[in-house]
């Protein structure tokens, strides 16, 4: 089970992917946990989940915790298969609430919200890092040996 977990090759491939991952995800967990970015910080973000979108407590505090923790340990390279699945989750769960915003980002604003082309972007970098493991410089590269 730990090989299936921490096993990962030499390479840049798992190292840019999750990279990639960590930095984008980064900025929105630590809006969600923490307030920063403008973000709500932890109470105000689950009050939002649970009043606003009607998620369960559970639910809205697995989104909390897989964009900051997740990001954080996707950067340093620790567990990045289970995480890149936990992202994978995410993602599909929050793709149908912007299926009706169309499949473009709102660049010029003139749409009422975001489309979905950010999170399946993110679903492929996160296959690959669930297919490579987290390469290079990784925490799960040390586990591995």
């Amino acid at each position: 089970m730990k090989q299936m977990i921490f096993k990962t090759e030499k390479n840049y491939t798992g190292l840019i992917a999750r990279l990639s991952i960590g930095l984008i995800l980064f900025p929105h967990g630590a809006q969600k946990a923490l307030g920063w970015f403008g973000g709500y910080g932890f109470s105000g973000t689950m009050q939002f989940f649970t009043d606003m979108v009607h998620l369960p407590w559970l639910v809205g505090l697995a989104v909390i915790l897989i964009e900051f923790v997740g990001s954080i340990c996707l950067l340093l390279g620790l567990a990045g298969r289970v995480w890149a699945l936990a992202v994978i989750g995410l993602m599909i769960g929050i793709i149908p609430q912007h299926t009706a915003n169309g499949f473009f980002m709102n660049w010029f604003g003139n749409q009422k919200g975001e489309g979905f082309e950010y999170h399946l972007l993110m679903i492929a970098l996160s296959i690959i890092v669930l297919t490579v493991g987290s390469g290079k410089m990784s925490i799960d590269r040390k586990l591995s040996v």
